[in-house]
């Protein structure tokens, strides 16, 4: 007699899960098709797309990179792809993509600037990165001076002597406090450096150099242009800006009546200013308050305002972070028996940066691409560049080309400043 049983007593082996719910079909499904309106908005932007490639892959495609003018370039495409085609001329770039990198800089000075571009990233690096050791951050602290003396050349010893109004402003700092006062010590910290630096630093650095003259061939500022221009005008305001923006942002809440009126006034009135006029004031207006005879750097000028721009903004950044925190955590920081600054440096500041990383690198990537307004007022950026190229006879009326590549570097710089924010956004969420 046969046993029949209604338990099973061999498991069956796993079936493979249906194709419609795995792999690319599944992620399309959901992502792409979930419902008749995703669907149609799928579809159109799969037409855009192909619409847009079809368009521009043949005149990518079909192009010249040997070629010395437009006139040869567009014989070379018809001669090779037939007699409608049209393609890219690639050949512009080629011929002259040092002048788009370095403007007018000596050629045979272009491994100064590709040097201060190296030493750049290995100061940034224990900056932006934990894992490189700290004791690097003692030549992020004087690369500055190094890259200015890369770049302009000149006698070594006026880096050196500008360097030195830091450490004056550090003694005064922490030497006299206790002879004049906290409030003494910030007012010497600060007078006593321009001091320095306005009468004495030239003289005695010109003086050192008599002695022992080493030193680099002086280039002029006029020689700058290209993406060198706009990389050490975006840079130097980066920089610059942030803790400018912070010490604002600090003294806009500050409870001091004439710093905070002060602070108020400078970032209502910057950021009521269009970006361009102070452009012009820094190019054409400011030799006017100056003494006669006197020579102030046309990119140094424009340096300062478009750091001075970008502080009022960077100010209002932070202040909005300073805003957002729980006012415990002000109150956990007095508990903890803080002074201002202490909590301002160990509590306070870092949470108000974390919620402000996005607005910030936001503030950073505008004000690299707000660089291509020097060419306005005469300085050879990559667009003031790629003006003169096509003024050449041989380069007239090539315009795709020289935008493209532009285009092409600015996106590299500004999509890195974004991945490196969200690489650090990551890093520092806590919450869940």
């Amino acid at each position: 007699m046969s046993d029949v049983s209604y338990v099973r007593t061999k498991m069956l082996d796993e079936m493979a899960p249906p194709v419609s719910q795995v792999g690319p079909i599944r992620w399309a499904r959901e992502n792409l098709f979930s419902s008749v309106t995703n669907s149609v908005l799928t579809l159109l932007a799969i037409w855009f797309i192909y619409s847009l490639l079809a368009a521009t892959l043949p005149w990518i495609v079909f192009s010249s990179f040997s070629a010395n003018s437009l006139g040869e370039c567009r014989t070379a495409i018809r001669d090779a792809y037939g007699a409608d085609a049209t393609g890219a001329c690639w050949s512009v770039i080629r011929e002259r993509y040092l002048q788009l990198l370095f403007g007018f800089y000596p050629s045979e000075s272009y491994w100064r600037p590709i040097l201060a571009l190296v030493l750049m990233l290995v100061a940034i690096g224990p900056i932006l990165f934990e894992g490189l050791p700290r004791k690097m951050l003692i030549f992020s602290g004087l690369y500055p001076f190094v890259g200015f003396f890369l770049l302009w050349g000149g006698t070594v010893w006026l880096p050196v002597t500008i360097l030195l109004g830091f450490v004056i402003a550090y003694f005064a700092t922490t030497m006299l406090g206790k002879v004049i006062g906290s409030l003494g010590a910030v007012i010497a910290a600060i007078l006593l450096p321009v001091i320095w630096w306005l009468f004495l630093a030239g003289p005695v650095a010109y003086g050192l150099h008599a002695i022992v003259p080493i030193g680099l061939v002086p280039i002029e500022s006029a020689r700058f242009g290209g993406f060198l221009l706009s990389i050490v005008i975006g840079v130097t305001g980066i920089v610059l800006s942030l803790p400018i923006g912070v010490l604002l942002a600090l003294g806009r809440r500050s409870d001091l009546f004439v710093v905070r009126t002060i602070c108020i006034g400078f970032i209502e009135f910057i950021r009521g200013v269009p970006l361009i006029t102070l452009l012009f004031v820094a190019s054409t207006l400011l030799n006017y308050f100056l003494p006669p005879g006197t020579t102030f750097d046309i990119v140094l000028r424009v340096m300062i305002m478009v750091t001075l721009f970008s502080s009022a903004y960077m100010a209002e950044v932070i202040r909005g972070g300073l805003a957002a925190l729980p006012r415990g955590q002000y109150e956990a920081a007095n508990a903890l028996g803080m002074d201002y600054w202490k909590s301002m440096r160990l509590i306070i500041m870092p949470q108000a940066l974390k919620i402000s990383i996005p607005s910030i690198v936001g503030i950073f990537i505008g004000l690299f691409k707000d660089t291509t307004l020097v060419s306005i007022i005469g300085l050879m950026d990559p667009l003031g560049l790629s003006t003169a190229i096509r003024a050449n006879a041989a380069w007239n009326g090539i315009v795709w080309e020289l935008y493209g590549f532009i285009a092409l570097m600015f996106f590299i710089f500004c999509f890195s400043m974004s991945r490196y924010s969200m690489y650090l956004e990551r890093k520092l969420q806590t919450g869940h």
